[in-house]
């Protein structure tokens, strides 16, 4: 699997001129390698290439790391311009949008006869189209986390403070493996709710208001995200027109999902509904991202992204409206693209739930 896809690369090398590509990145470092420690390097080669180390890692190295040699050096920028020179490289690619200018500068000192090439985001749409591994690795930590959600809705009610919330949902992930929260919880009660990234605070929640929760948990370094937002007692007319809004724009978008749409068609589905029912200056961010490795990844499904749909590709579809002294609601779910549509990850119910 992990050859694979270190194969996707070799366009890099083909298009590129390159000699040996540099991996420094640690979600790419991970995907392409199956390392999951903090710090460390690739230096491939179109057939293999060395996976480089300094002693704290060398052991981890050595059990996740296959199809490559490991390389234990104290100084990781110095031993791979030794390995670089050693491999008489004329050209070697690197992960310019994730490479600091004081990293470049150095390696330009001590390779002076080698030509650093950059490689843009282009790099990281290796990981766009997700893996059957991948699939069910991210399928499985959505299930975990939709049912730990299920575990403490029971719990909320008036009185409850957002913060404390957010601990038991964490908990809830935890018991069921989760490594921990995949993000900070948002849990943004009544006025609140009109902050999309509204972290839970130590507001405590009251009757009649809505209550908009984003979870994730994360299992072998795999992502899930979810939101649902709920009611605490009866609801006025007004906070059910715009949930039920909400959903409408969810699922119209989850219903056009297909390979060959264009992210940014896709964000207009929901987009355009929220607008025509007079909402549409109160949905101001994209409908979702990817999710994977990293909690947020390419593609974005948003107005301004021109990435198109394919099968294997992984996003949110997660529609708002959030309007300043009254509140919000947002409805999220991690959708898996087929090869005619899509299937959900994520399992809780996003019909409204008066709790």
């Amino acid at each position: 699997m992990l050859k694979s896809r270190r194969q996707r690369l070799l366009r890099f090398f083909d298009e590129s001129d390159l000699d040996l590509l540099l991996i420094e990145q640690p979600i790419n470092l991970r995907y392409l390698s199956g390392f999951s420690g903090s710090e460390g390097a690739l230096l491939l080669t179109p057939e293999g290439g060395w996976f480089i180390c300094d002693s704290r890692y060398t052991v981890q190295a050595g059990r996740e790391v296959s199809g490559l040699s490991v390389v234990e050096q104290a100084q990781r920028q110095e031993g791979i311009a030794e390995l670089i020179r050693q491999a008489g490289a004329r050209r070697v690619g690197f992960e310019a949008a994730h490479t600091t200018v004081s990293a470049h500068q150095g390696m330009v000192t001590r390779l002076p006869e080698v030509t650093l090439v950059p490689l843009g985001q282009e790099l990281d749409a290796i990981r766009n189209c997700k893996d059957a591994q991948e699939l069910q690795l991210l399928a499985d930590v959505a299930a975990l986390a939709s049912s730990a959600l299920g575990s403490v809705l029971p719990l909320v009610c008036p009185g409850m403070v957002e913060a404390d919330l957010a601990l038991e949902l964490e908990f809830a992930m935890r018991r069921r493996g989760s490594e921990g929260a995949g993000f900070d919880i948002i849990v943004a009660s009544g006025v609140r709710g009109a902050m999309p990234h509204g972290r839970a605070s130590t507001k405590q929640i009251e009757a009649g208001e809505l209550v908009t929760i984003d979870f994730g948990a994360v299992q072998q370094g795999y992502h899930s995200d979810e939101t649902v937002t709920v009611a605490v007692g009866a609801v006025n007319e007004r906070q059910h027109r715009i949930y039920q809004v909400v959903l409408e724009a969810h699922d119209r978008a989850i219903a056009s999902i297909r390979p060959g749409i264009t992210c940014r068609e896709l964000d207009a589905v929901a987009r355009d509904y929220i607008h025509e029912q007079g909402f549409g200056q109160y949905f101001g961010h994209g409908l979702g991202h990817g999710v994977g490795l990293a909690v947020h990844e390419k593609p974005v499904v948003s107005p301004r992204s021109d990435a198109v749909v394919e099968e294997g590709m992984v996003f949110t579809i997660e529609p708002g409206i959030y309007i300043p002294g009254f509140g919000g609601v947002r409805i999220e779910d991690t959708v898996a693209v087929t090869a005619d549509g899509c299937r959900l990850l994520t399992t809780a119910s996003k019909q409204l739930q008066i709790l």
